[in-house]
């Protein structure tokens, strides 16, 4: 394989253009309380005299906007007295406020999706709807086990242990690589069983051997142009999700959960936000970005090409992932303290503007179906968030080997990420009410030191106390 070379100034463009679609659509849950079939889906409920329309508001593009249209297509042709339109809104960064701006004119959508960031503030505000007695009356839904657990009763619940959503699915970052580049390079590539974690030394070893200059010279050797780098060792995006895996990973935390308010000034934290630093402004093996796209096609074609030959990724870019013309391979994070990594999703609520909420709660449980989750699953978007289909048999009808970028999705191996990674080392982020706010003030100076300005010690100090005192009163608004 030909390595193609890349500069920081061209990185930094196809940084610049990447799609941050798929990174923020995580999955889907939830069962209709209707009788199901014997592949999963809801039997048709009996007509009525009036078919109700229930507004579905979501994001995605190619093949996860398809999914979500041949789920409505199913639901409508099982639930004759149903009509569900999809209100389409192709950019997840501005969903927010477009569902925002809805709300406040008086149309709310009756169900749509969540993002995780937003979605306790959203419960605090009073915009979605108890779902509570509904899922435990629910003859699928509401069995015990039918979740991974506590994951999921954790990131849908209130304090209260009251349900006002349930996760699409999981999603979490690992490291994706090109074999064929380690395999030139005489490299033991690292393991899918978290068990064999690599420690944060023998990565940074790894890393740095793979990273060369144009007269074939590593960073710790004598006079490594960096200006002029044809490949670099590794990338690892910059933005909440993959960091929060770094931090979990040395025994730290994004918010304490108990208080609600941010733990990024402590050691733990800085520690781990500095050694993702230290890549680019030290050890120099990855170029110097305050990306937070973590996504878009641009990462597949550096890993097709060689040009970045390990890049830690969400879960969800394997539906494109599996597509290079590469031999791709996947692994757990290296680790720190403990083997680690993020568990994400966006979550499928009703709303509480909506007019019907049966016919609304029918939707919303097709929508924790195996029918629903079983097509993203077996395009590699998703990871299951329902413990039946992490069995041997479950896996069996999502599950495929890839033997080409033609034929197959899951590379080798790549089970142990889905059956003992997640599950057991998945550590799930649970924004605080109003985090956007706070947020506006943590990004800005995460990027000062991404470039070097500060230090993650620094900088942390500096604004997490004002960042606090900003979640602190609205916090206070919920009271």
């Amino acid at each position: 394989m030909k390595d193609k070379k890349l500069t920081r100034r061209d990185f930094l463009n196809l940084s610049a253009g990447a799609a941050i679609g798929s990174w923020l659509a995580a999955c889907s849950p939830a069962t209709p309380a209707a009788e199901k079939s014997a592949e999963g889906a809801a039997t048709s409920a009996p007509p009525a005299a009036e078919q109700v329309t229930i507004t579905f508001s979501g994001w995605g593009q190619g093949e996860e906007e398809q999914g979500i249209r041949d789920a409505i297509k199913a639901f409508e042709e099982q639930n004759a007295d149903m009509k569900i339109e999809f209100v389409h809104i192709p950019d997840p960064g501005a969903y927010n406020d477009k569902v925002l701006s809805m709300v406040a004119a008086g149309t709310s959508p009756d169900t749509g999706f969540v993002q995780f960031d937003i979605f306790r503030t959203f419960v605090r505000d009073k915009l979605l709807l108890d779902i509570t007695d509904q899922l435990k009356a629910d003859p699928v839904i509401g069995k015990p086990g039918y979740f991974i657990e506590p994951q999921e009763t954790q990131r849908c619940t209130d304090e209260n242990g009251r349900w006002y959503g349930i996760g699409s699915c999981w999603v979490a970052p690992h490291l994706y690589y090109n074999a064929d580049v380690f395999e030139k390079e005489k490299i033991e590539p690292p393991s899918n069983d978290p068990e064999k974690a690599w420690d944060w030394d023998h990565f940074l070893e790894v890393a740095t051997q793979l990273t060369i200059d144009n007269t074939g010279k590593h960073p710790n050797e004598s006079g490594f142009d960096l200006n002029n780098v044809q490949r670099w060792g590794v990338h690892w995006p910059t933005w909440q999700i993959p960091l929060h895996a770094a931090i979990a990973s040395n025994g730290g935390d994004w918010v304490d959960q108990a208080t609600g308010l941010l733990v990024l000034d402590k050691p733990e934290a800085t520690e781990a936000i500095q050694n993702v630093a230290d890549l680019m402004l030290k050890h120099h093996v990855m170029p110097v970005s305050t990306d937070t796209s973590m996504g878009g096609m641009a990462t597949s074609q550096m890993l097709e090409t060689g040009a970045i030959p390990m890049i830690v990724g969400g879960s969800w870019g394997l539906a494109w992932m599996h597509k290079i013309n590469a031999k791709l391979g996947t692994a757990v994070l290296p680790k720190t303290k403990q083997p680690a990594t993020n568990m994400q999703a966006h979550f499928d609520s009703m709303f509480n503007g909506t007019k019907h909420p049966d016919q609304a709660w029918r939707w919303m449980s097709f929508l924790a179906t195996e029918f629903y989750q079983l097509q993203f699953l077996k395009i590699g978007l998703w990871l299951p968030s329902q413990s039946a289909l992490m069995t041997p048999e479950g896996m069996q009808k999502w599950y495929t080997d890839r033997k080409s970028p033609t034929e197959g999705v899951h590379p080798e191996g790549y089970d142990l990420i889905v059956t003992q990674y997640v599950p057991k080392y998945g550590h799930v982020l649970y924004d605080p009410p109003g985090y956007n706010k706070a947020d506006a003030i943590i990004t800005p100076a995460l990027q000062k030191v991404f470039v070097g300005d500060q230090t993650a010690a620094e900088a942390m100090a500096e604004v997490v106390p004002e960042a606090n005192a900003i979640l602190e009163a609205e916090l206070k608004k919920g009271g």
